[in-house]
């Protein structure tokens, strides 16, 4: 029997996981979050990606000289491919953690969104804020992908817009850049915005 889509949990993302049902999934780090790290010149800088995936980019991190990594997804199925992927760094330089990242305790110097925000129920959206703000250190940022747009099926994903999430961070976070994403990959041109925030 497949996992409910109304319960969002372990048992859900480990099926979806487990029969590779993961269309978000483009093989490789996205364009915009690779020239995002691009500009990055501390490479000991403690980094988060929560709801990791298949983790395209802690891999890009990594082969980029990044010393300080911490991946969390709450698939143990998702996060046992990732030990033996990571295998050489896993524990060293990359810290992968299988859990639910409302329960993850630590502060990083930036965390870095990608489709982790539109696989959460829009409800969670004001405890994601929260949880962010906790897992910042006082000068951290959070930087990465939203999508601008709604969806006609029930998520995930789970879409919204530029103003939505003006109104939501504004209320605890300095919003550095919150706009229309330029540089998407083709099949998700017009549809993403690219957001950096810091802790207020």
């Amino acid at each position: 029997m497949e996992p409910s889509p109304n319960k969002l949990d372990a048992d859900y993302w480990n099926h979806r996981f487990e029969k590779n049902d993961t269309p978000w999934d483009i093989g490789h780090v996205s364009d915009p979050i690779k020239n995002y790290i691009d500009q990055l010149t501390n490479k000991n800088i403690s980094i988060l990606i929560p709801g990791c995936g298949n983790s395209y980019e802690a891999g890009y991190l990594l082969q980029n000289g990044f010393t300080n990594l911490t991946v969390i997804d709450i698939s143990p199925i998702l996060t046992a491919r990732l030990e033996e992927k990571y295998k050489q760094y896993a524990g060293k330089k990359l810290h992968i953690i299988t859990g639910n990242f409302f329960d993850l305790k630590g502060q990083f110097d930036l965390i870095l969104e990608q489709t982790f925000f539109c696989a959460l129920e829009p409800s969670q959206r004001s405890r994601y804020c929260i949880q962010m703000h906790l897992l910042l250190k006082s000068t951290g940022k959070l930087a990465g992908l939203l999508f601008n747009r709604q969806f006609a099926n029930p998520g995930p994903p789970f879409g919204g817009s530029l103003e939505e999430y003006r109104q939501l961070f504004s209320v605890l976070f300095r919003i550095i850049k919150l706009e229309a994403c330029y540089n998407s990959i083709k099949s998700r041109e017009g549809s993403e915005c690219f957001f950096m925030l810091q802790k207020k």
